[in-house]
């Protein structure tokens, strides 16, 4: 299961993804760490996946309440593994430390797209920015693990590149999905992949050196994450 924390409201306004957008969303809720591990611990989750919209006004950009999570499900249900799904925090080494010091079982941030279309997909991210946070989290000796949507107007040869950009951050587990639009006024479908396709994908990835690989229309970051995460992570 996936928690969504933070609140309903994002302070970016990403063109694909359908969460409200605000500049000044509701401050955090100090009751949400406790109240999310306790309802994780009543649905008997084995492997609980903490994800959240982005928070710009935040100094921290929400690091240090991830962290707060993750140790409340750590202190509630123990056996259970964590995965953090975070937002770039402006690629602030310092706040992906504070989640990492919480030591999350996968850490997972998603590049979402190849380089050429990200001003066009996440204006307010970088794809630059994305491969540092996840090289951070990397180096840093976290198990990383990052997302793509294809079908949204990217090549062969630009879907490549960004596999091998993704394997040079250290990210040993991916995820492969379709994109699909949350209305008309977002980022239209370029096309719809072929399942043939992404099983191709997925061999390429394998070859790579990812560990582990899910790629099919419907697959989304927290697609049978236990499984995913069950892989031994490549070196």
């Amino acid at each position: 299961a996936a928690f969504l924390i933070l609140g309903d409201a994002c302070t970016r306004a990403c063109r694909f993804c359908a969460i409200p957008h605000a500049a000044r969303p509701a401050p955090p809720d100090p009751g949400e760490p406790a109240r999310l591990a306790e309802a994780a611990a009543a649905m008997g989750l084995r492997h609980v996946v903490v994800t959240s919209v982005t928070r710009d006004d935040l100094r921290d950009g929400g690091a240090a309440h991830f962290a707060a999570v993750v140790r409340a499900i750590r202190a509630r249900t123990p056996g259970a593994t964590v995965e953090v799904l975070i937002p770039d925090f402006q690629g602030d080494g310092a706040a992906i430390d504070l989640v990492l010091a919480a030591a999350p079982d996968i850490f997972n941030h998603n590049l979402e797209t190849v380089a050429r279309l990200q001003p066009a997909v996440r204006p307010q991210a970088d794809y630059g920015r994305s491969l540092g946070v996840l090289r951070h989290a990397a180096q840093a000796g976290a198990r990383v693990k990052s997302g793509l949507m294809l079908g949204m107007g990217e090549t062969e040869a630009e879907l490549s590149a960004t596999l091998r950009d993704l394997r040079a951050a250290g990210v040993s587990l991916l995820t492969l999905g379709q994109y699909l639009a949350p209305s008309a006024a977002h980022h239209p479908v370029a096309r719809f992949v072929p399942p043939a396709e992404f099983d191709q994908w997925r061999a390429t990835a394998l070859a790579l050196g990812f560990a582990s690989v899910a790629a099919a229309p419907h697959v989304r970051s927290s697609y049978h994450a236990e499984e995913l995460m069950a892989v031994r992570s490549a070196s």
